[in-house]
């Protein structure tokens, strides 16, 4: 207020002072035309500025009197709505001394120890206010008692400074109680609806395996279970097809469904069959109508499929959570389905200026040898093709050695500069042995062309590329090279492999099943078979693969150093980061683990650099990919890995087993 009366009353003497200004001119002009007017004029003069001097004091008193009247209405008006707030309010310094509280506040708090509530909130202003003292407004939120307030208001500093020599404040704080808003609020999102869309997994192999007499009255069961499962929340659940339902419920309550685990997964589990019966489940609440809830249901049951069916998934703010998985896939694929997708890809390269083949980081003989067998079907259609990769370590090197002999390879497996050089928005980028985003070997390339197919047979992950033209994404397949493998059997044209090709898709398949042992299938071996008419030496093959003795040395010191807990589960570690080989190591060290009796499942843990990488493998009593996809990992339900930056391998250990108990706390 006194900046403000200083400026009119500076205001006022400006504008007198222009005027007598403005009169001195005229006056001297005219004594200049007559001299004769120079004495009258000076006196004249001199009154005016006499009268103008006792005209401004009298206007400066008056307006000083007004504004003083006003201050005090002010003041006065100010202090009685402090008073009489509607609002609780306190005036309290950072030292937690009390200067002031309105009676709204006594009352609103009568029956609370508000100290109990005060001190840790003004112990969290302060803070803030150490960080930046510059932010004089304050905005909290917080529970006293039963309600939910917003904490607005100012600060001003204080003289004082407490025992660190710190400033001091004084906070002016508003209590404005936000509990119904909350509750109403609450109610609102409660009431809003979630879209569920369930699947009987099996149904086709379930009414093939079921005798006429007794096909219904299972069918009937299961129904009766879903139905059921979805009454208890008072949902509304409508059966869209033989297999498939649209479950519509109150969000309300889906914290009640994810705390039960969806146990429905395990109740049409336990009914009486002679294959048991698996349920797929996908959840959303995104979306601003029930549609684009739907869609997005629908969106996470692909990644439901694609992850080996038996689980539910929730997707919430645009994440996913995901329950139950632990049972090994069951093969759904048909021959059908694998020669449309030759069909297709063969359209596409022909379509397309130059085809690029990518693997993943890390590169093995599954992902390489996909690779050139997807070149020669390129070569066979007379297009231009090259593989992206840079492979390292010595796992593949004798089989390199063996492909480099060959001139048609010479130039074709090319760095990663060149491909970003060559690669253009009409080449055709074939993925293969992945689908994560952050796990191919160049991520740059996926920018590069807008033309993308992927070929993969891991469980799905959330980070998966979103955009590919063509996916052959089959979790029931035993490795990426038996896809290739269908894919060259029922290609455009007549493929005739070169021995290498044929070793190094034979390779991937007999390294992805661990000598045909785990995750194979009926068409596992037709691939198999398909391949050994063009000549490939098995024996030949396997010593590809063989350990050396310094290696075999250095698995067996991890085997007998390795870890158990939960009387089953083995925890191995190789310790020496300077072995480019270390993920190799690891790898066949958890193989080896689960030779031992009594042994379920089986992580070995090993560092390159900075990096951590585990090695998870089970024999299908646990699901090791479960586990490691809380890690940022991911694979199958008896084969996975992860890997970790920033940690060092006690601390990815200690990580790992907090993971373990998760899994199995989960699983009740």
């Amino acid at each position: 207020m006194p900046n403000k009366n200083s400026k009119i009353l500076d205001d006022l003497i400006l504008k007198n002072g222009i005027y007598l200004v403005i009169i001195l001119l005229f006056i001297i002009a005219l004594c200049m035309y007559d001299s004769k007017w120079i004495i009258p004029s000076i006196f004249i003069y001199f009154l005016l500025i006499v009268y103008t001097i006792i005209t401004n004091s009298k206007k400066k008193s008056e307006i000083v009197n007004h504004i003083r009247e006003i201050t005090t209405d002010v003041n006065i008006a100010t202090k009685k709505n402090l008073i009489n707030s509607p609002i609780p309010l306190i005036i309290v310094e950072t030292d937690g001394n009390i200067i002031w509280k309105s009676q709204k506040f006594i009352d609103e708090f009568k029956n609370i120890d508000i100290s109990t509530y005060l001190m840790p909130l003004i112990k969290e202003i302060k803070l803030d206010l150490e960080k930046n003292d510059e932010n004089k407004e304050i905005s909290k939120q917080f529970n006293i008692g039963k309600n939910f307030y917003k904490i607005k208001g100012g600060v001003a500093r204080s003289k004082k400074k407490d025992k660190r020599d710190q400033k001091e404040y004084i906070l002016t704080l508003y209590f404005i109680d936000d509990t119904k808003y909350n509750e109403l609020f609450d109610t609102y999102n409660n009431s809003k609806n979630c879209i569920a869309i369930a699947t009987i997994d099996n149904y086709d192999e379930i009414v093939k395996r079921a005798i006429p007499e007794e096909k219904l009255e299972l069918i009937t069961k299961i129904e009766k279970e879903i139905f059921d499962w979805a009454n208890s929340t008072g949902g509304l659940i409508v059966k869209t097809d033989n297999d498939s339902f649209i479950y519509i419920f109150e969000q309300q309550y889906l914290a009640e469904i994810e705390k039960e685990k969806f146990n429905i997964l395990d109740r049409v589990k336990k009914l009486d069959s002679k294959v048991q019966v698996t349920l797929s489940i996908a959840v959303s609440n995104e979306g601003k109508n029930n549609y684009e809830k739907y869609k997005s249901a629908l969106a996470a049951m692909d990644i439901v499929l694609g992850r080996g069916g038996d689980q539910a998934v929730v997707r919430r703010d645009g994440k996913y959570k995901f329950y139950g998985g632990t049972t090994l896939e069951l093969e759904k694929r048909t021959k059908v389905k694998a020669r449309t997708i030759a069909y297709s890809i063969s359209n596409l390269i022909l379509e397309a200026d130059k085809v690029i083949v990518m693997g993943h980081t890390n590169i093995d003989i599954d992902a390489i040898g996909s690779a050139i067998g997807i070149s020669r079907l390129v070569r066979s259609l007379e297009k231009e093709c090259y593989i992206a990769s840079e492979p390292t370590g010595k796992s593949l090197s004798k089989f390199l050695e063996e492909l480099n002999k060959e001139p048609e390879y010479e130039n074709t497996i090319i760095s990663k500069e060149k491909a970003l050089e060559i690669t253009t928005k009409d080449t055709l980028l074939i993925v293969v042995d992945t689908h994560k985003i952050n796990y191919v070997e160049f991520p740059e390339l996926l920018e590069k062309t807008d033309k993308k197919v992927i070929i993969d047979h891991h469980r799905k992950v959330t980070d998966y590329i979103s955009d590919p033209i063509l996916s052959f994404h089959e979790v029931y397949a035993s490795s990426t090279a038996e896809l290739v493998t269908e894919i060259l059997q029922y290609a455009k044209t007549t493929i005739d492999l070169k021995l290498i090709e044929a070793e190094g898709l034979y390779g991937g398949i007999m390294v992805d099943t661990k000598d045909f042992t785990f995750k194979t299938g009926v068409r596992t071996f037709e691939a198999a078979a398909y391949l050994r008419k063009f000549g490939v030496d098995i024996i030949r093959v396997k010593k590809w693969f063989q350990a050396d003795l310094e290696s075999y040395n250095l698995i067996a010191d991890i085997v007998r150093n390795t870890e158990i807990i939960n009387d089953s589960i083995a925890i191995g570690i190789y310790t020496n980061s300077e072995d480019s080989n270390a993920n190799l190591i690891c790898a066949k060290a958890a193989d080896e683990l689960l030779t031992i009796s009594d042994i379920t499942a089986s992580f070995v843990i090993g560092k390159i650099g900075e990096k951590v990488f585990i090695s998870g493998r089970s024999i299908g009593d646990v699901n090791v990919q479960v586990i490691l996809e809380k890690l940022g990992g991911g694979g199958h339900i008896t084969l996975a890995g992860a890997q970790l930056e920033g940690f060092s391998i006690e601390e990815a250990k200690r990580e790992l087993i907090i993971r373990i108990n998760e899994y199995f706390s989960e699983l009740g």
